[in-house]
């Protein structure tokens, strides 16, 4: 489901809800307002079974809904402050939707340059071979001389196929949800985004009296193929021997940046404060080096992408030049 919707619905569901509506009437009347698509689909089949009696935490639990929605969902109805966990919520879904629809522009721009150089390097790798090595090209006058064609035919193809791998590479990260929990912890700006949604979520439990041993332990389902989970089980681990407070055991090879650290160490206490903090930095920051990349990476990848082309004509002139120098010669 789209975030900005969701975001967009849990505000107005919110809003319905202070205004005195039971929740099932308020999921009922957005439902009947959303076009079709999964996110109709779900709040229509939560808002039938809570007509049936159903718990609202069996109610979630059957819907394909976000993880941490449904644990805030029962925290909310629990502490009778749905609709404050409501706007929390929405901004949260609300700011990873922003954040996360520029990240996805840094892989979609150069996505369609590089598909539209690979359509253009295979074009220019048999116009060349044909005219280098048909029946007249221009090899042919040199083929008593040199004889081996093996050379210019690695310098025109070799560009194609430098292209071709990135092209896989590209594809099977958009395609391989391992790869793609790679990208998410160790590409910037991704890996900051990824820091500003765990630190998001973490400041939504807490500030809603969700414990920390719990939050911990949905944090760590989140999270879970990601190379932070084993430090979350870790987290766990140490409160359970009371070692203190997250900041206190990121150990200093910890996947988690010292700056994280530090915002945790500062907030002492008010452990929703230092993840709000983080959040907020990550996602500063994330943007940031969005920006660089969308204004200065992508440019210089682009012309040593131009490069590769360039490289592919280089056999052909040359064997050119060479012909005519022999000719001159002759």
């Amino acid at each position: 489901m789209k975030l900005d919707e969701f975001a967009f619905v849990n505000q107005q569901l919110a809003g319905m809800l202070k205004s005195g509506l039971p929740l099932e009437g308020a999921l009922r009347q957005l439902a009947t307002s959303l076009d079709h698509g999964d996110l109709k689909t779900e709040l229509t089949a939560l808002e039938a079974d809570l007509a049936k009696g159903t718990p609202l935490a069996d109610a979630l639990g059957r819907r394909k809904l976000p993880e941490l929605y449904q644990r805030m969902m029962v925290v909310g109805t629990k502490s009778g402050d749905l609709p404050g966990v409501l706007i929390m919520l929405a901004d949260y879904y609300g700011r990873m939707d922003t954040l996360w629809t520029r990240l996805k522009g840094l892989m979609v721009y150069p996505a369609i340059v590089l598909g539209c150089l690979c359509v253009l390097s295979v074009g220019l790798g048999l116009g060349l071979s044909a005219l280098t090595f048909g029946p007249q090209g221009i090899w042919e006058g040199l083929t008593y001389e040199y004889g081996n064609t093996q050379p210019a035919k690695f310098i025109i193809w070799f560009p194609t196929v430098c292209l071709g791998v990135l092209a896989l590479f590209f594809a099977a990260m958009f395609c391989n949800p391992a790869l793609r929990r790679w990208a998410m912890w160790n590409l910037p700006p991704f890996r900051e985004a990824s820091f500003a949604r765990l630190a998001g979520a973490f400041q939504i439990m807490l500030r809603h009296g969700c414990p920390l041993p719990d939050a911990i332990a949905l944090a760590e389902k989140l999270e879970a193929g990601s190379a932070l989970a084993p430090e979350l089980a870790g987290w766990q681990r140490a409160l359970g021997e009371g070692r203190g407070r997250p900041g206190d055991f990121i150990a200093a090879d910890s996947r988690f940046p010292p700056l994280f650290r530090v915002l945790l160490m500062e907030a002492g206490d008010d452990l929703a404060r230092g993840f709000a903090r983080a959040a907020e930095t990550y996602q500063a920051r994330a943007t940031a080096r969005a920006e660089m990349l969308l204004h200065a990476a992508l440019p210089v990848a682009v012309l040593i992408l131009g490069g590769l082309i360039l490289t592919q004509l280089f056999g052909p002139f040359t064997a050119l030049i060479r012909l005519m120098d022999s000719l001159g010669g002759g």
